[in-house]
């Protein structure tokens, strides 16, 4: 199968000003990309092993040829999480969800200041470079996860419908060491609208 970066919806600099075009422009067509061309190098490896999607790869890992399964995880993780990311995010963005997730995030954390603090906090927790994740488990509830490097909820049995990336190369043009500020101010540019799609598409 083939693997393509995605094609942003808004422009590099559309969510100013917290999170500056420079770091978008690298981070989009350097970093995503990068993770594709590894991921397409380490299949080419092993020409036999035919996975169906991403997704498939990264949930069923243990089918994946040992020795490029390492390179698979990281580089497939990689193209899943990015591709969710950059959808997940808008021009003029932020506030509070409407909806089933709303609904949702009320039932699993009993309001959305209490999500919130819980999910600022694992992001903040991740140590180094990884991300953190709001997802949906098997048993139908949200939950939230820090995850290391590029590993994906997909690999633990959930389905992730928002995660932050918490790479440096996310937030360290503009916000240096501080990776709280830079998960405050990424609350500003949620896309509820897709974030509700997601989850929508798990439950229904």
């Amino acid at each position: 199968m083939k693997f393509v970066l995605p094609a942003l919806l808004y422009d590099f600099g559309a969510l100013e000003p917290y999170i500056d075009a420079q770091t978008m422009e690298i981070h989009h067509d350097k970093h995503h990309q990068a993770y594709i061309n590894n991921l397409i190098a380490a299949l080419e490896k092993c020409p036999e092993f035919q996975p169906t999607s991403t997704e498939s790869l990264l949930i069923d890992l243990e089918d994946v040829p040992e020795d490029i399964r390492t390179e698979v995880r990281n580089n497939a993780g990689g193209h899943f999480n990015h591709s969710l990311f950059w959808k997940i995010m808008k021009k003029n963005g932020g506030g509070e969800p409407n909806g089933l997730v709303a609904d949702a995030i009320k039932k699993s954390f009993g309001t959305f200041a209490a999500f919130q603090d819980i999910f600022n906090t694992r992001a903040k927790k991740v140590f180094g470079s990884g991300w953190a994740w709001l997802s949906v488990d098997k048993d139908g509830k949200l939950t939230v996860t820090g995850l290391p490097n590029q590993d994906s909820p997909l690999s633990y049995d959930e389905t992730p419908i928002m995660g932050l990336d918490v790479w440096e190369h996310a937030y360290y043009l503009k916000y240096q060491n501080k990776r709280p500020d830079y998960i405050s101010a990424w609350w500003h540019v949620i896309n509820w609208d897709q974030i509700e799609e997601n989850y929508r598409a798990i439950i229904k």
